[in-house]
This record gives C-alpha cells, structure tokens and sequence, in this order.
C-alpha cells in the first residue's frame, strides 16, 4: 500500500515538471495562491445577505395623536397626565408652561429615568437637577444664576422639541386671619364710614316745658319772702 502511494507521488511529480516547468513545491504554492484570490475577488464583488425575515406577530407602532390644547389648568388637573393612563397624553411644565412630552415616553414615561417629573411643574428640580420631592414644584424663588441658566437651558430645549399645549393655573395662598378684601375695598369702605364722636362728649339735655314751668313758679312764690326780708 505505501509502495503503491509512494509510486502514485512520483509519477504525479513527474508530470508536474512535464507539464508546467515548475516543482512540485512550486506548484501546489502557486495553486494555493490562486484559490485565495479568488475568495478575496469573490467577497468584494459579492451582493449584501439579504435581511432576516420580520416576525409576523410583531405590532406595528401606532401614530402618535396630535397634542390637544388644553388651556389653562390647575396643577391637580396636570397630575392626570404623568403617564399612569396609556390614552392620555404625557405632559410636564416648565415655568408654567405646559408641553407634550408623549413622544419621549421612554424618557419620562413610567420606567423612565425622568418619570417623577410627568404631570408636574418641575422647574425647580430640573434646575437643580434634583429627584427630592420637595424640588418637585415650579416655584423657584431663591435659585442662584448657574441654577436660572440651567432651567433657561431647559426651557429652550422643551420649546425647539415639544409642542406646547397650556399653562398652570397660579393660585394666590390665602393667610389664616387676614382680610379677604384688598386694601382699596378696605380703605374706600373707612372713607365712607361717617365719624364717630369722642365717647367722653356729652350731648345737651332736653330741657320740656314743663320743667320751665315749674322753676318760674317756684321763683314766683319766694320773691315775696325775699322783699320782707328787706323792709
């Protein structure tokens, strides 16, 4: 058998050098350099594999509806709309501003990294860019200038981005004990009121007739006492 192979090689040896001109180790290199470039050749001109087949059973995603306006609302009623109710828009406020915000839903949906500020007012958190739930309202009274300029910040980017749909009803807090009225009513209501008299004045007292009467007889009857004192 290894007489037969070795046989076999020397002949097909032979027929290299007949046939080519070249060795045999130079033949098989040559051959092995060829099959390469012809895989190399072969994948540039090659077309793309064409793309997996879509799942059938894969929804499509439906259009977003056009943003409502909504007008002015009260902070409750904005509370409705943080994403909890999938039929609703999503909505946020940013300096009384109300926008839809559904088409990043990823972001401030429920799940999402910014969820706690849906439904909300959230100037004063985002200008702090704090999660604590009492930066959790638009008021942002005694924010410094780097904190102004990053809620500025925000505010253009939520109006280059969303479609703005209301505004945040403001509600004025009423102090416990103070008048209901405003100054004007209070003091249009002191200018209407007619003075009063000093509480010591004592107003004259009626004298009648009567009493008149009685003090001229009385004085009648004692002048003849008086003039026979005299004589």
């Amino acid at each position: 058998m290894a007489a037969a192979v070795a046989e076999l090689w020397e002949t097909l040896k032979q027929a290299i050098v007949a046939y080519t001109g070249l060795s045999p180790a130079a033949f098989f290199t040559a051959v092995a350099a060829a099959a390469a470039l012809y895989h190399v050749v072969s994948g540039i001109f090659a077309g793309p594999p064409p793309p997996p087949p879509r799942p059938r059973d894969e929804p499509e995603a439906e259009p977003l509806p056009p943003p409502v306006q909504l007008g002015e609302v009260s902070e409750e009623e904005l509370r409705q709309y943080d994403g909890s109710d999938p039929k609703k828009p999503l909505l946020m406020a940013i300096k009384g501003q109300i926008y839809d915000v559904t088409q990043s839903r990823m972001f401030y949906g429920p799940g999402g990294p910014y969820a706690l500020f849906a439904g909300k007012d959230a100037s004063r958190a985002l200008a702090k860019m704090s999660f604590e739930p009492q930066d959790l309202t638009g008021d942002i009274s005694g924010l410094g200038p780097f904190e102004l300029d990053a809620l500025q910040d925000w505010e253009y980017k939520f109006m280059g981005k969303y479609v703005k749909v209301g505004t945040v009803k403001k509600t004025v807090p009423v102090e416990d004990g103070a008048p209901s009225t405003s100054p004007e009513t209070t003091e249009t209501a002191a200018a209407a009121e007619p003075e009063k008299a000093p509480a010591t004045e004592e107003k004259p007292r009626e004298v009648s007739s009567e009493e008149v009467k009685e003090k001229e007889d009385a004085v009648a009857a004692a002048a003849p006492d008086e003039g026979a004192k005299e004589s």
